[in-house]
């Protein structure tokens, strides 16, 4: 009986249930949602964390062509809540092991036509998670026209959001491709100057951050984001322009039944709960059916980001690969325009001289057929499967280890199916990818683990192109680790030494050393050129020989998005701690390293210019405070080894 009363109590912890009202608590009771009926028969549910309001009383429902699961809705059933526990590993990592724990409820509706649906809530310790289900069986295609879910916050909340470009906007006809600066510390409700909000967003209630995406993307669906206006912090699911199509193919979601659309995340906590959260891959869907061992991340030399197209020719990408073994990374990057300036014969024999170096080779491709006007090569080699099928044989055969592939440009079902065409045919053949000019990968690394890493980024290449980039680079730069890298690898392309052709670069030589350890990629390609990087202090360029690109831990330090950050990562016994400063002032810190026990290493910062470095011998009796003066848009590193 007492075991009973006992069983009967955590139930009753974890579920409560009134005739309008439903409660689902995270495991730890920190985090609860609570679902209602509103007198028009709506769904709507609120977040609460630790009895404080995060999320308001939000919206849920979808309104499909066929029938309205928006409104007059009924509840039919509501189950008991089950506890879901998921460990897994990734290929592309920020931590050796991954363990979700949450509790799950599912809400079964039914509308006045008698159609029914279902609301997954899933609810863990720093997150909420909801998707909806049509269990229902039918071989008719069922169409979306509005995804209602929302997200309301109070009036003092305040917002670090990425603008959506419009589509076939910008070089090219691109956008939309993630690739714009953050608007920052703006209050609720502001709307849009482009197309809407871009995943992930952030925003700080009270003293509570909360970061909100969407995973499992699958081909049943498009790439949402956040509709650009957000009346009185109320934030809806947006979907794409009519434009963002592949194919002439799908643009909004649709499928025959049964059909599960992708997961909402909500990040919920401090600033580190969100950095370290893992909530994209939790809920993604767990790896193909493959052997995927042979996908190894790593990191590349890359002459295009500085050199440009002219110097994507034999002698230079021969030197390229000769500095990727002189580093000791992996791979080379042989960008736009090989087929025309090099060749496929001279590219097998660079392939082949890249394995004496042991160095393998990674080349670039054209998505596009004609949604995009880009005129780079290789294009449109890659549009049916049967071309895809010969030529990734073709490459496959001369040695090549990856693609990137750019100029996507589009969030429609049309364009997710294309990612995914190509995802499995190179899977099939086992070639690494890499997308460019794309959108949000969205868990997807779980699922395809030769998905190495998706650019989504304003990244280097930005600096290059402008000075107006390139001078807000080092604020621009300490938004990602609070955003769009959280979830997903992050194709940033960091690190340039030197000096870049008619732009002033303003971020120092420590701010850039430090990027790889702050960014997150399956292969980091490095921007800097071998006539530079043979000019660094040894110990500098040691440096970049050791940093890795997966860790078995990462740790959020200190930080402000906007403004600040620091974070350590682990690989082995070896600790990078890294920071950078975003702002034009020094910023003063002490850090707390004591979490890592007996440890000596070196700690690199800026010199007396923004061009120089200084080194300083780090003994573990320091590591319970270390003070750092990071200069104007600066930088440190330290690597420690027990």
């Amino acid at each position: 009986m007492r075991k009973a009363i006992g069983l009967f109590l955590i139930i009753a912890s974890l579920f409560s249930c009134t005739k309008n009202e439903i409660v689902i608590n995270s495991p730890n009771n920190n985090l609860k949602v609570t679902l209602k009926t509103t007198e028009k028969n709506r769904l709507v549910y609120e977040v609460s964390q630790e009895g404080k309001v995060v999320i308001e009383t939000s919206i849920l429902g979808i309104i499909r062509e066929d029938a309205d699961f928006a409104s007059n809705l009924k509840i039919v059933e509501i189950t008991d809540v089950e506890e879901i526990q998921d460990n897994y590993t990734l290929t592309v990592h920020k931590k050796e092991d991954y363990c979700y724990l949450a509790n799950q409820q599912i809400v079964t509706l039914e509308n006045n036509t008698g159609k029914i649906m279902e609301v997954i809530f899933q609810v863990s310790n720093k997150g909420v998670a909801f998707r909806y289900h049509f269990p229902s069986e039918s071989t008719e295609v069922k169409k979306i026209t509005r995804e209602l879910s929302s997200f309301a916050f109070n009036k003092d909340t305040k917002a670090w959001l990425q603008p959506c470009a419009e589509a076939k906007t910008s070089w090219g006809n691109c956008n939309p491709s993630y690739e714009e600066h953050y608007l920052q510390d703006i209050t609720v409700g502001t709307p849009s100057p482009q197309a809407g909000w871009v995943f992930p967003s952030l925003f700080k209630t009270h003293d509570t951050w909360v970061l909100i995406s969407e995973t499992g993307v699958d081909r049943n669906y498009c790439a949402s984001r956040l509709s650009p206006k957000s009346p009185n912090g109320v934030y809806s699911i947006g979907f794409p322009d009519e434009r963002e199509v592949v194919f002439s193919g799908e643009l909004n979601p649709q499928s025959t039944l049964p059909w599960y659309t992708p997961w909402r995340i909500i990040s919920v906590g401090s600033l580190a709960d969100i950095v370290e959260s893992s909530l994209g891959t939790d809920l993604s869907q767990p790896a193909i059916d493959g052997d995927f061992s042979w996908v190894k991340p790593g990191r590349a030399s890359w002459s295009w980001v500085l050199l440009k197209d002219n110097e994507t020719i034999y002698p230079v990408q021969k030197e390229f690969i000769d500095y990727a073994a002189d580093m000791g990374w992996e791979y080379c990057l042989i960008d736009a325009g090989w087929d025309v300036q090099i060749g496929y014969a001279k590219i097998k024999e660079l392939a082949d001289y890249a394995k004496t170096k042991e160095v393998n080779l990674i080349l670039w491709y054209n998505s596009s057929g004609d949604w995009n006007t880009t005129p780079q090569t290789p294009k449109s080699a890659l549009l049916t499967s049967e071309a895809r099928i010969k030529e990734f044989t073709r490459i496959k055969e001369m040695g090549i280890a990856g693609v990137k592939i750019d100029f996507f440009g589009g969030d429609g079902q049309s364009v997710m199916n294309h990612y995914i065409d190509i995802l499995e045919d190179a899977a099939k053949i086992g070639l690494a990818v890499n997308f460019h000019g794309c959108t949000l990968p969205r868990g997807w690394q779980r699922t395809y683990p030769h998905l190495v890493s998706m650019e989504a980024i304003k990244g280097m290449e930005f600096i290059t192109f402008d000075q107006a980039n390139a001078d807000v680079a080092a604020n621009h730069c300490t938004m990602l680790p609070f955003t769009r890298n959280v979830f997903d690898p992050m194709d940033f392309t960091p690190t340039c030494f030197g000096e870049i052709d008619n732009i002033e670069r303003k971020t120092s030589n420590g701010f850039e050393l430090a990027l790889p350890v702050i960014f997150q990629s399956g292969v980091q390609h490095y921007a800097e050129i071998p006539k530079v990087m043979n000019k660094v202090p040894g110990y500098v360029k040691q440096l970049m020989k050791d940093i890795p690109v997966v860790w078995d831990e990462t740790k959020f330090i200190d930080g402000f998005p906007g403004k600040y950050v620091i974070m350590a990562r682990r690989s082995g016994d070896s600790w990078f701690i890294a920071g950078i400063n975003g702002q034009d002032e020094i910023r003063n810190l002490s850090i707390d390293l004591s979490f890592i026990e007996k440890a000596n290493g070196i700690m690199v910062t800026d010199g007396e210019s923004n061009r120089s470095f200084v080194k300083k011998e780090i003994k573990s009796a320091e590591l319970q405070k270390i003070d750092i003066a990071i200069k104007a848009q600066g930088g440190f590193i330290i690597k420690l080894t027990n």
